[in-house]
């Protein structure tokens, strides 16, 4: 599965460890950055991962400290759905009833093992495309 990933530098440390774990499961990942811990705009990093993610129909992670920020930035980007998971739950539902491509995780609330439990769950649940769900995806799509 083709991921793009992306982390401002608080996610940076993260973002490395959760490319290689994706890497070791055969996922092919894109990494638009940031590239150093050197302090950057985390706006800017959501735009272009959701951007690209939309673009070519691809999933798309983005981390930052908390993943609030990186979440709320992606979600300003038409056709982004962009969820925040805090359990293996909220990650499946992200996904079979929201239809949410763009995982967002945070670096210093998650540890190394949820944030791969979310982000595996999350990759590996499809959109139920249930017509009450759909419908509504369709309703936050046109807002």
């Amino acid at each position: 599965m083709r991921v793009i990933i992306g982390s401002d530098h608080a996610g940076f440390q993260a973002k490395q460890q959760l490319t290689q774990h994706l890497q070791d499961q055969g996922h092919e990942v894109e990494d638009l950055g940031t590239h150093t811990e050197e302090s950057c705009d985390y706006p800017l990093i959501a735009k272009a991962v959701a951007q690209k993610a939309v673009a070519e129909h691809a999933f798309g992670i983005l981390i930052c400290g908390t993943g609030i920020g990186m979440c709320m930035a992606a979600n300003k980007v038409t056709g982004a759905r962009a969820a925040l998971p805090y359990s293996t739950e909220t990650a499946t539902l992200a996904r079979e009833h929201n239809n949410a491509t763009i995982l967002c995780l945070g670096a210093r609330t998650m540890t190394d093992k949820q944030r791969e439990q979310y982000t595996d769950f999350f990759l590996r649940t499809p959109f139920s495309g249930d017509e009450r769900h759909a419908k509504r995806v369709a309703q936050v799509d046109a807002i």
